[in-house]
């Protein structure tokens, strides 16, 4: 069997992934949100709970509906499972297991004038998503509360580009009773979708890098995560073809584990001397190394 190409295995892994844990088929067709008991288990990216077919809640949505309760206060399960992803993989989640950046990383590859890599404004953006995470998906639904005592997910409700492609898209396109009470709330999440995947033919990962909370919250556990790249100065020829394959503009060479890297490969499938490595690269060849030495092997 040929051996598929580093550059081929993270599309289809990525479509595997999305097509498995969105897998509840009779929903996308009838229109009707799955509710089996898996639906009571966090998946690593986004990926909305409201989503015909979805087997699984989203970790952001799932910490909006307990911040918001006027009955908990805290999710010790969801503020554990974003511990555990974050400390094993980090923003590989991103890279590898999120349904939305693998919509991006599709239109991305559709062919255009000119692709955006090292924006000026690029910077300040980033920081947008903390303030995402701070204020819309913590604060808000804390702070503000309706009449029965329950905060609104306003994040969810009010931004979340990933559930209208995923969720109110499929839905309305199923049920006519909903298109016809859908009103100014769903045309304005549908405009923040449309203007972001817009953005994503000639910026690689624009709500990625600038608007996504779950990346925000992954990202700070980058440098501290059980997967890291690392770089073995020894063998480096200092070419910057890392660099150059970088399609979020991270200077690789110094920050292999920044909190803008999402673990996509590009800046490893590049390095012509194979110097840059990741920690589960080492992982392997150190298993193989043991089984060679192995009497017999």
């Amino acid at each position: 069997m040929a051996k598929v190409k580093p550059r081929l295995r993270r599309p289809w892994f990525q479509a595997g992934f999305t097509a498995l844990t969105n897998s509840h088929v009779s929903g996308f067709i009838n229109g009707q949100i799955y509710t089996g008991s898996t639906k009571a288990a966090c998946v690593p990216g986004l990926n909305c709970y409201s989503c015909p077919g979805a087997l699984g809640s989203c970790p952001i949505g799932s910490l909006q509906a307990v911040l918001g309760s006027r009955d908990y206060s805290v999710s010790f399960y969801v503020i554990g499972f974003l511990a555990a992803v974050g400390a094993l993989i980090g923003r590989l989640v991103c890279g590898w297991l999120c349904p939305f950046g693998f919509v991006q990383d599709l239109l991305y590859k559709i062919p255009f004038a000119r692709k955006f890599k090292g924006l000026k404004a690029d910077r300040v953006l980033r920081w947008l998503k903390y303030i995402v995470l701070i204020v819309f998906v913590v604060m808000l639904p804390m702070l503000i509360a309706d009449v029965t005592g329950m905060g609104d997910p306003w994040y969810c409700k009010y931004i979340c580009p990933s559930g209208t492609l995923m969720a109110g898209w499929p839905l309305l396109a199923t049920n006519p009773a909903l298109r016809g009470a859908a009103g100014f709330l769903f045309k304005w999440k549908s405009a923040i979708l449309i203007a972001i995947l817009f953005l994503s033919v000639p910026i690689y990962r624009p709500f990625c890098r600038w608007f996504c909370p779950l990346g925000a919250t992954y990202g700070l556990t980058n440098k501290v995560s059980f997967y890291k790249l690392k770089l073995d100065s020894s063998s480096c020829i200092n070419c910057g073809r890392c660099e150059q394959a970088c399609k979020l503009g991270i200077p690789v060479l110094t920050e292999q584990n920044s909190v803008e890297c999402i673990r996509c490969g590009d800046c490893k499938n590049a390095c012509p001397t194979g110097a840059l490595y990741s920690t589960m690269d080492a992982f392997a060849a150190s298993k193989k190394a043991g089984k060679s030495c192995q009497p017999g092997a």
